[in-house]
Parts: C-alpha cells; sequence; structure tokens
C-alpha cells in the first residue's frame, strides 16, 4: 500500500476542501500527464443555463477540470481518469440518444481520448449517465456493462473501472471516471465516497464559468428589450470596425427610431410604451439573428443594428424589412410582462437611417472617428427620414430612397 494516500470519508466538501489543503503537494504529483480540450473547444459544453447564480466568477474551466482529476487521483491513484460531458447544443429528448465527449483526461492514452466521443447508451458511464448512479466493477472485461470500443480504438487495457454521475442542479450532465485503481484490486466504497465529492468540484467548475458569463452578459443587456446596451454597442462597433477593416469586409450601421412615441406613452401611459418596446426589442432580435448581426437599444425608443459583411444594398433590404414589420404588427395584442391589459395598438412606424463603412466613410479614417462617424451619419440619414415624412428608410449623405412596393407614408 506504498504510497497511497489515506483519508477518512469527509462530511462535507468544506471538509474535504480542508483536507485537501493540509496534504502536502507532492501527495498529488504523479508522472501522468493531464489533458484537456481546447478553450474554443469547450465553448459548445458550456451551453447550459442555472436558474440561482450564485457564483459570480469567470475562471479557467480547462485548469480546473485538469485539477479536479490531479486531486481526485491523489486521494484515489489510479493509472488513468477521465471527464465525459454531453453536448447541451446537441441533447436529445431521449437521453439515450445522446453523445458522451472526453472533454478533461490523464493516463498513458489520454492525449489520443481528449475529444473523442462515446454513445450515451453504451459502456458503464453510459450506465451512470442514464441512470444517475455511481457504478464500479472489479473487473471490466467481463462486466456486462462495459464497452470494449474505447480499449480497442487506444489499445487500452481496462481493468478495475469506478463511474461517478456529474450534475448540474438535479441533471446528469457527464461522468467522472477513473481506471485501474493502484495498490488495490478494486474500488472500495469509501473511494466511491471521496469521488463523488470530485464530481461536485466539477459541477462547481462549470456553475462558476456559466455564472460568471451570465453576470458578464446581463451587463451587456438593456434590462428592458433584452438587447444590447449602448455601453456595449461603443465597444462592440470599435471592435467591428477594426476586424472588417483587416478583413476587407463591409459592415453597416441601421439607425432606428420609432414615429411619434411619445403619444403611445401619452395616450396609454408609460406601462404600455415600455411593453411596446420590449415588444420591438424581440421582433428586432429575430431579425437581426436572421441577418447575421447584433441589435442595440441605444436610448429612449432609438435602436441601432448592426450588419457586419452587409453592403449597401443588403442594408436596406434588412431596413426595408424591419420597417415593414412595424408597421404591421399589432402592438400589446395580449396580457404583457409589463402592460396587463390587451390594447391592440396598430400603426406604430418608424425611421431608419443607414450608413455603411466602405460607402461613407474614409478607408485611412482612425479607428475612433470610424466609429463616431459611421454612428453621426446613420443618425443624421434617420432624421432626414424623419424630416421628410417620417415611415421611410434614409441613406446617409444622399436623398431618401423609397423600394419600389414600400408602404412609404
Amino acid at each position: 500500500m506504498k504510497g497511497r494516500v489515506r483519508t477518512a470519508v469527509p462530511s462535507s466538501m468544506n471538509e474535504a476542501l480542508v483536507r485537501v489543503s493540509m496534504l502536502p503537494e507532492e501527495a498529488f504529483s504523479t508522472p501522468d500527464a493531464y489533458h484537456s480540450l481546447e478553450p474554443v473547444q469547450l465553448e459548445r459544453f458550456l451551453e447550459r443555463r442555472r436558474a440561482n447564480p450564485n457564483f459570480p466568477l469567470e475562471l479557467s474551466l480547462a485548469e480546473n477540470l485538469v485539477e479536479v482529476l490531479r486531486r481526485a487521483n491523489g486521494f484515489v491513484p489510479s493509472a488513468a481518469g477521465s471527464i465525459l460531458l454531453d453536448d447541451p447544443s446537441d441533447k436529445k429528448e431521449d437521453r439515450r440518444q445522446n453523445t458522451l465527449t472526453f472533454i478533461a483526461a490523464f493516463g498513458e492514452k489520454s492525449s489520443c481520448l481528449v475529444g473523442a466521443t462515446i454513445p450515451a447508451d453504451q459502456g458503464i458511464a453510459g450506465r451512470v449517465y442514464l441512470t444517475g448512479e455511481a457504478y464500479s466493477t472489479p473487473y471490466a472485461p467481463s462486466d456486462r456493462f462495459f464497452y470494449r470500443g474505447m480499449d480497442e480504438q487506444t489499445r487500452y487495457q481496462t481493468e478495475s473501472l469506478v463511474a461517478i454521475p456529474i450534475r448540474i442542479g438535479q441533471e446528469v450532465c457527464g461522468v467522472l471516471e477513473l481506471i485501474n485503481r493502484r495498490d488495490a484490486p478494486g474500488y472500495s466504497q469509501e473511494d466511491r465516497n471521496l469521488l463523488e465529492i470530485f464530481a461536485g468540484y466539477i459541477s462547481i467548475s462549470i456553475q462558476n464559468v456559466l455564472d460568471g458569463r451570465q453576470a458578464q452578459e446581463i451587463a451587456k443587456r438593456d434590462n428592458l428589450t433584452g438587447l444590447y446596451n449602448d455601453r456595449y454597442l461603443h465597444i462592440t462597433l470599435a471592435e467591428t470596425i477594426h476586424r472588417c477593416k483587416e478583413g476587407g469586409q463591409d459592415l453597416s450601421l441601421l439607425f432606428l427610431d420609432l414615429d411619434y412615441f411619445k403619444h403611445v406613452n401619452d395616450t396609454h401611459g408609460h406601462l404600455a410604451g415600455s411593453q411596446v418596446l420590449r415588444e420591438v426589442g424581440h421582433l428586432l432580435r429575430r431579425n437581426v439573428k436572421r441577418a447575421g448581426g447584433i441589435a442595440a437599444r441605444y436610448g429612449g425608443d432609438e435602436f441601432v443594428l448592426l450588419l457586419t459583411g452587409a453592403d449597401l444594398e443588403r442594408a436596406i433590404d434588412v431596413a426595408e424589412e424591419v420597417r415593414a414589420e412595424i408597421v404591421a404588427t399589432t402592438f400589446c395584442d395580449g396580457p404583457g410582462d409589463i402592460q396587463p391589459d390587451p390594447l391592440c395598438l396598430k400603426g406604430i412606424t418608424c425611421s431608419i437611417g443607414v450608413a455603411t463603412l466602405r460607402q461613407h466613410l474614409e478607408p485611412d479614417l482612425p479607428l475612433e472617428a470610424s466609429k463616431s462617424t459611421l454612428l453621426r451619419l446613420a443618425d443624421a440619414a434617420m432624421y432626414v427620414a424623419k424630416e421628410t415624412g417620417r415611415n421611410k428608410t434614409a441613406l446617409a449623405g444622399q436623398p431618401v430612397r423609397r423600394r419600389a412596393g414600400s408602404d412609404v407614408r
């Protein structure tokens, strides 16, 4: 039993943390290399949501997962181990149809294991994922649940194995596995209890990143409409202009203002006005998503749409689609989350100004000047649309341009 780390089963996760911190560093040192997916590849495994964010910290998920494996191996020495997660962007209603991806691993074959997938309905990992119950076996090759595919692919010999479910909230999202227990014929109940704590650490690591990102996303958003706020707009506009110039792409900016919106507040009250703004936000988000851009609330009833890669003609098309949809929409047509009574407001219109990087800006204009000029030109064009009748799309530096068939008053 030489070299084995002995400890009683911790009564709580806090107690386990204290015990981990008290162990000497050499207790966790092993010759094995630890691996995880690259940060970009880990992105899709973070498309999850939590109901009650309590840890608004941004941490390196890769570093945390590797550290959890390293610490788990310190407590339960093993020849190899891995963390498998399902893909939240490709989850099926029937969980048996999901796949599990090795996102972190250590051991002799770990470098070629990371990134590999297995079906969620096969093997011991699959059984643990589907049942939510830990499982161990002293000799995997004779176990009826064992999946030989990964051993055959990596030319590795699995003997003893333990697998513990990883949960986000109440839902199992993955599995922590250790393979080939050192200095023992198999994994004990004490080992399983310890590894359940480390599975909890994995869950917390994921939750920390999710909550940190949620906090960052909230800071970018306008509370009323859910669109990006003006602060984030200015940041991303500068970054997008730089990226478009470097990549030789065009960029279109649409400045939109609702017509006579004060009449809505004066006639129906500010709750109705807020409800209309929220519904306009939802409408703009749908349209800009189809166009591959972003939408922001600039202030009051003013909005900005950024369309990366869109030339002038494409920008006009998007502007007219948005304008026509606003004209055709009946706002507050049912009880809303702000305005409780249906008002069925029709006839709300908007004026839109359009400016583009290539059409309206000098190519050698500095970045900050490019940003302010693009906004100013689109804003000025929007006011041209206002002054010449409203419910129109106007281009920067040009007369109002009517599209054939447009319902322009």
